[in-house]
């Protein structure tokens, strides 16, 4: 069995998946590889007809030969759209000489459960809260089920980002995702009294589980549907004979102020295993244009 931290494996923002759904959101990409080594790159844009382009968790290699050729083809690409920079956000540690960046798209830190128990053990391995809230959803009767309402899951998540404070995509954004990966993804609901109270995005790919987008109904808190929905998530996972469970991203250890310590708290619940990657790191074309976007970055 690969170890989890082989993390050239977790290969969803590297998959041919991500490649159709970047386009379908109107995003340019390119895909890029040789024997040792491959990418998929997506080009973000900036004011001024500026742009940059991005290797999202990538590139994935098997020696510094093969990437080297490889970030030659992405440099090229660059050059010709003429980027300011290249972000590399790989799992894998990057042996180059290029500065890290505190502005990564991708968590730093996340959590995951190792599905290769039995679902007796990954409970067991949970916080004590966790099972019990769990236990509160059933008993209130709420109800789990796969779901194609794009409309009902948007109008949540949009309460959640105002409750929250964070940004949120239109709708067809989610509507693409969910097309992009076909079977390899699931739209779940929870139900409470009829009334959908909880929902997420979730992807099934290769050895991993991913929760990807998440939003809930605050009135009724009480309930505790997110823990269900989350418990079923899982089962699904591992009925699928995914290896892994990832909750993508919780703030990093130690943090006072992070948008992402409320969610921490919540994902903390089911267990598992912390683990940190290494940070992005940009390559710099446009030294001029990179110092004024860091500049506006921190304002």
């Amino acid at each position: 069995m690969k170890d989890w931290k082989d993390y050239k494996y977790r290969s969803l923002w590297q998959h041919p998946f991500w490649d159709t759904f970047m386009q379908s959101v109107g995003r340019r990409t390119w895909r890029f590889g040789n024997d040792g080594a491959r990418a998929i790159v997506v080009k973000h844009s900036m004011p001024l007809n500026l742009c940059w382009l991005e290797v999202p968790r990538g590139p994935l290699f098997e020696d510094q030969e093969s990437l080297q050729k490889i970030l030659e083809d992405i440099r090229h690409a660059a050059e010709a759209e003429k980027a300011v920079f290249i972000r590399m956000s790989s799992y894998q540690s990057l042996p180059l000489n290029i500065p890290d960046t505190g502005f990564d798209r991708h968590p730093q830190t996340s959590l995951v459960i190792d599905l290769s128990v039995s679902e007796e053990e990954i409970l067991a391995q949970m916080k004590q809260k966790g099972r019990y809230n769990i236990k509160v959803a059933e008993k209130h009767d709420v109800k789990v089920e796969v779901s194609s309402d794009i409309e009902t899951f948007y109008h949540l998540l949009k309460k959640t980002g105002e409750r929250d404070d964070f940004g949120i995509h239109e709708k067809e954004y989610y509507q693409n995702l969910l097309v992009a990966m076909g079977q390899n993804a699931q739209l779940l609901v929870a139900r409470y009294e009829d009334r959908v109270v909880a929902g997420g995005i979730f992807v099934y790919l290769d050895e991993w589980g991913i929760y990807y987008y998440g939003a809930s109904d605050s009135h009724y808190r009480n309930v505790m549907a997110p823990y269900l929905l989350q418990w079923e998530a899982i089962k699904e996972a591992k009925k699928r004979g995914c290896k892994y469970y990832d909750f993508l991203g919780i703030a990093p250890e130690g943090a006072v102020k992070h948008p992402w310590l409320g969610v921490t708290g919540f994902k903390k619940k089911f267990g598992g295993e912390v683990v940190a990657y290494p940070k992005a790191k940009d390559l710099v074309l446009r030294p001029f244009w990179y110092f004024l976007y860091k500049f506006a970055k921190k304002k």
